[in-house]
C-alpha cells in the first residue's frame, strides 16, 4: 500500500494501469495473494522498484542472485538447460546476463503483412504438388499470404461433435535439438515485457486429411514451452532480418534452417512439433437503424495487444486462440470446443477459461451453469447462431495449423441484449466495427498491411462465406482465390 501511494496511484489507478479489477489490487495488498509473474515487471516499473524489492515485498524473498524468476520461466529455464545439453542453472545465468546487459527487447517488432509473405516465398520457393501459397482479391485490393494450403481445404464445413480432429495416444518426448541461446533471448522479452508464457498443454497436429466433406486429422498432446521456445522464434528472427535488411534466403536464417527448413518439413507432421490455432470471423446481425441504414451483420476485427507472445500489434478476427485442451482433452480436441471456449473468454468475458491464468479449477468450465449470460442465450435455440470451418492451411510463419472459421449470431434480439456485454480481453489492444454492407471500407480494410497473415486468411474466407450465406445482410465485394 505505501509503495502504491509513494507512486501516486489510487487502487483504481493502480488496477486501470495493469489492465486488472480493482479487487485484485486490493488482495495483493491484503496479502491474499501476490501478482502473477507476467505483470510484476510492469508493476515494478510503476511502483519505481526494481524486481527484487517487488518480490521481497510480494514473496518475502531476500535479493540474491540465486532468486527465482517465477515458477514458470523457472521451469522453462530447466527445459532449456536439458534440452540444450546445458549443466544445471546454465540458462538461468544467461537470462540474468541479457537482462542485467540490457539486451532484452522491450517489444516485439513488426512487419507488414505483405513482406514476410513475400519473404517466405523467397526463402522456400520451389512447388509441392497440389499446394500453393493462399492468395485472393477482394475488389481492387489483393493479398498473398504465409497460408500454404490446398483447394480441397478452403471448402466449408459445419462444426458439430460429429467432425474433425481426434485425440490419440503419443509420446512427443523425442528430444528435438534446440537452440539455447534464441530460447533465452525470448524468455528475456518474457520477464521482461508484459508477455504471458503458460506451459499449459497444446495440441500438436499429426494427421489431416479430406474426407465426408469436411477435414479429419489426428492429434497429441505436447508442451506450449517447447513450442514457444522453438518454432515460435522464426517470426522474430524473419522479422528482425527484414528490418535490418538482411537476406532471407535459406542458409541465412539459422532458426528457420533448423527447425523449419523447406516445404517437405512444413507437411512432415510426425516430424516436427506442429502446433496449430483456431480464428473466427464473428458476424452479429443487426436490425436496420436511421443512422446506419439498412439491417446487416457487424463484423469485429482486433488489434492484437503487446502481450500477446505472438502476432503482436496485428489486425485479427475476433476470436483468435490456441488449439489446446481446457479441461475435457478428449472432448476439446473438437474444433468446436475451442472456438467456443475462445468465445466466452475473448469476447463474452470469462477470465476463468483463461489457460495463460493457469489450469481450471471447475470440473466442467464449460457447463450449462457457468456459461456468460450472451452464450447461454445463444444455446438456448440452435437456429440463432451458425459456426462452420472456411479453411485450413499451414502458416509458413511458424509451420502452425490454422483453423479458419466463421460464427454468424443470426437472431437480432442478441445485439439489442448483449451489445453492451461484447467486449475484448487483455489479449486486444482495441476493437473494430464494420458494417457487411459497406463493401468500400472492407476493401479498405483487405489492403491494410497491419493484417497477420492468418488473421487475413480467416477473415478473407469468411468474407467469401458471408457472400453465400449472407442474403439481404450483405454487400460484399467479390472475393476471386488466386488473385
Amino acid at each position: 500500500m505505501a509503495a502504491r501511494k509513494a507512486a501516486g496511484f489510487t487502487q483504481e489507478g493502480l488496477a486501470e494501469a495493469l489492465h486488472v479489477d480493482r479487487s485484485t489490487v486490493i488482495r495483493w495488498e491484503a496479502g491474499e495473494y501476490a501478482p502473477l509473474p507476467y505483470l510484476r515487471p510492469k508493476l515494478a516499473r510503476l511502483l519505481g522498484r526494481s524486481a527484487d524489492q517487488l518480490r521481497e515485498v510480494f514473496d518475502g524473498e531476500v535479493a540474491s542472485d540465486a532468486v527465482n524468476f517465477g515458477p514458470e520461466v523457472e521451469r522453462a529455464l530447466n527445459w532449456v538447460d536439458a534440452r540444450a545439453g546445458w549443466s544445471a542453472g546454465e540458462a538461468n545465468r544467461r537470462l540474468r546476463s541479457e537482462l542485467t546487459n540490457g539486451r532484452a527487447p522491450q517489444a516485439p517488432r513488426v512487419a507488414a503483412r505483405g513482406e514476410i509473405a513475400e519473404a517466405l516465398e523467397t526463402y522456400y520457393g520451389g512447388e509441392v504438388a497440389g499446394h500453393a501459397l493462399y492468395a485472393a482479391r477482394a475488389g481492387s485490393a489483393r493479398a498473398v499470404t504465409s497460408i500454404f494450403t490446398r483447394p480441397e481445404w478452403l471448402a466449408p464445413w459445419t462444426l458439430d461433435a460429429t467432425g474433425d480432429l481426434e485425440l490419440v495416444p503419443g509420446n512427443d518426448s523425442a528430444a528435438r535439438p534446440i537452440d539455447g541461446t534464441a530460447a533465452v533471448r525470448r524468455l528475456a522479452r518474457v520477464t521482461e515485457g508484459d508477455v504471458r508464457m503458460t506451459d499449459a498443454p497444446i495440441y500438436r497436429l499429426t494427421e489431416i486429411g479430406a474426407a465426408a466433406g469436411s477435414l479429419v486429422g489426428r492429434v497429441e498432446l505436447a508442451s506450449f514451452v517447447e513450442y514457444a521456445l522453438t518454432a515460435d522464434l522464426l517470426e522474430g528472427e524473419l522479422v528482425d532480418a527484414l528490418a535490418a535488411g538482411r537476406s532471407v534466403k535459406s542458409g541465412e536464417l539459422p532458426l528457420r534452417d533448423r527447425y523449419l527448413p523447406d516445404l517437405a518439413s512444413v507437411l512432415d507432421l510426425r516430424g516436427r512439433l506442429c502446433a496449430g490455432g483456431v480464428l473466427a470471423l464473428t458476424a452479429i446481425a443487426r436490425p436496420a437503424d436511421r443512422y446506419r441504414g439498412e439491417a446487416d451483420y457487424l463484423l469485429l476485427v482486433q488489434e492484437r495487444s503487446a502481450q500477446v507472445l505472438n502476432a503482436a500489434g496485428k489486425l485479427s478476427v475476433i476470436p483468435k486462440g490456441f488449439h489446446g485442451p481446457l479441461a475435457d482433452y478428449r472432448a476439446d480436441a473438437r474444433i468446436g470446443a475451442t472456438l467456443r471456449r475462445e468465445l466466452e473468454e475473448e469476447l463474452f468475458g470469462r477470465a476463468d477459461v483463461d489457460n495463460t491464468a493457469g489450469g481450471p479449477r471447475a470440473a466442467d468450465p464449460m457447463h450449462a451453469s457457468r456459461l456468460s449470460r450472451p452464450m447461454r442465450w445463444l444455446g438456448e435455440r440452435q437456429d440463432r447462431t451458425r459456426m462452420e470451418c472456411t479453411g485450413f492451411g499451414f502458416n509458413l510463419v511458424s509451420g502452425n495449423y490454422e483453423f479458419a472459421t466463421l460464427v454468424v449470431i443470426e437472431d437480432e434480439e442478441f445485439w439489442s441484449r448483449f451489445g453492451g456485454e461484447v467486449e475484448a480481453n487483455w489479449e486486444a489492444a482495441g476493437l473494430r466495427q464494420y458494417s457487411t454492407r459497406d463493401a468500400e471500407m472492407l476493401v479498405e480494410l483487405v489492403g491494410d498491411e497491419a493484417w497477420s497473415n492468418e488473421g487475413l486468411f480467416a477473415f478473407l474466407q469468411g468474407l467469401r462465406r458471408l457472400r453465400e450465406i449472407g442474403g439481404s445482410r450483405v454487400a460484399l465485394p467479390e472475393i476471386e482465390l488466386g488473385g
